[in-house]
């Protein structure tokens, strides 16, 4: 049974009124809640032996969303600080440059990336692999993400991330998510 976390730390952020966030993190606990919900009721099918139905299809293809949403706002949430805090000049930063060219050319695509039209998420992904990041757009929280690469920043773009307070204005949203970013959580996930 997961729980949900408390992000009461992050009221009084900078350009988050405490209405937009309260109404973000009962959406977010939604999710929890919903996931659990749904496990239950997949593991009473499989105990029932009912596989192959089609309410045993239709709810795993949701399970993902559910868990997805759940994750990423947690993930979301974990990176953000009341106050913010800088990058430093760590190994996250050289390896965005190096893949960039320039921090300013990286955070130009991954804003321009939050601005565009639609709803989503945009993730900064690290490829362990091959050793190379991505900006990413990920439309629908389980459609879209780069299969074995560490999430390393994630901004909401969903309007109900902004739209109480920004309205339209999603530029001016991105600036203030911009200014609350813990950026010592997001260098943590790039080196484990």
């Amino acid at each position: 049974m997961y729980e949900p976390k408390n992000y009461d730390h992050l009221i009084g952020t900078q350009g988050f009124s405490d209405v937009m966030l309260k109404n973000h993190f009962t959406l977010y606990q939604g999710y929890v809640t919903n996931f659990n919900k749904l496990n239950d009721t997949l593991v009473a099918i499989e105990k029932e032996g009912q596989f192959g139905t089609p309410i045993f299809a239709e709810l795993n293809r949701r399970f993902s969303w559910e868990f997805n949403g759940m994750r990423l706002h947690e993930l979301y949430f974990d990176n953000m600080k009341k106050d913010g805090e800088p990058m430093t000049d760590g190994e996250l930063k050289k390896n965005i440059i190096a893949e960039w060219e320039s921090m300013e050319a990286w955070e130009k695509d991954f804003k321009a990336m939050g601005a565009m039209r639609g709803i989503g998420w945009v993730i900064l992904y690290h490829d362990k692999e091959a050793k190379r990041l991505f900006n990413v757009w990920v439309n629908e929280h389980d459609v879209g993400h780069f299969a074995g690469c560490t999430p390393l920043l994630i901004m909401d773009v969903f309007e109900h991330a902004f739209m109480i307070d920004y309205g339209l204005k999603r530029a001016d949203y991105i600036a203030s998510f911009w200014n609350a970013i813990d950026w010592s959580i997001v260098e943590k996930r790039f080196e484990e």
